[in-house]
């Protein structure tokens, strides 16, 4: 592995241990507690979508008159991340975004979908994510969280963005997850749709997207050594904006 790459994982290792260890976990206790987490997640499972879109935007070729991109290998992990994540099978075989199978899945459990929706909607009349999110009563740490993504994609720094993508998302909640609903399901009521969402994403993220994503960033800072500093500091904060997120949601579940 990258030496850097190695040092930025020393670095954000005690972030990651709090985030892992985070009290949030022992608080989601039946599926009303995972209902509550997935309304205000819900926002972050959106707003990766875009963390995405930016580096496609920018690491392919998306305008016309069409040209090569020079690093083709960034060029096919970002398109093969794209097409999982935007255009694949749900349960049922129907294609699907990741994010509207979340949506499927809270639907499945009686999850409240209206603040997500209502934000979107305002989304489409102003285009600004900061008014859009103000009109909505998500908690403030939601609205913190996916403000910080979008300042990340407004700096327009590929590395930048392609730090918050890589080191400032969670990789514990499908196993944790897996446990309470497998209990909470009976014959009455089951949660397929939430258990097959969590198994492709243990399925995508494991062996093949998470070594990909640090070749990514690799490449993007190359020997730059500013570049490198960039993306620990992204890396740092994006894990503390996650971290506070969870603070939230637990808040939350306590009130």
């Amino acid at each position: 592995m990258n030496s850097r790459i190695s040092f930025i994982k020393n670095e954000i290792a005690p972030l990651r241990q709090q985030l892992n260890q985070h009290s949030l976990y022992k608080k989601l206790e039946n599926i009303d507690d995972v209902k509550t987490f997935m309304e205000s997640h819900v926002f972050a499972v959106w707003d990766f979508m875009s963390l995405l879109k930016a580096l496609q935007i920018n690491l392919t070729s998306v305008s016309l008159p069409w040209f090569p991109k020079k690093n083709t290998n960034l060029v096919r992990f970002i398109n093969e991340i794209t097409l999982a994540e935007e255009s694949d099978f749900d349960k049922d075989g129907v294609v699907k975004s990741h994010f509207e199978m979340y949506l499927d899945a809270m639907n499945e459990m009686g999850a409240n979908t209206k603040e997500i929706h209502f934000f979107i909607e305002a989304l489409k009349q102003s285009t600004s994510v900061n008014k859009s999110l103000e009109k909505t009563n998500t908690i403030k740490a939601v609205k913190e969280f996916v403000n910080f993504t979008f300042e990340v994609i407004a700096s327009k720094q590929l590395h930048k963005i392609a730090s918050a993508f890589t080191f400032g998302r969670e990789d514990v909640i499908p196993d944790m997850f897996l446990n309470i609903v497998n209990e909470a399901s009976t014959e009455d009521n089951n949660y397929d749709s939430f258990v097959y969402y969590l198994k492709r994403h243990i399925e995508l993220d494991g062996d093949e997207h998470g070594p990909l994503s640090l070749q990514m960033i690799s490449e993007l800072c190359g020997n730059d050594d500013q570049k490198w500093i960039e993306v620990l500091e992204v890396a740092k904060k994006s894990l503390e904006v996650r971290i506070r997120l969870w603070s939230g949601i637990a808040a939350q579940l306590l009130s």
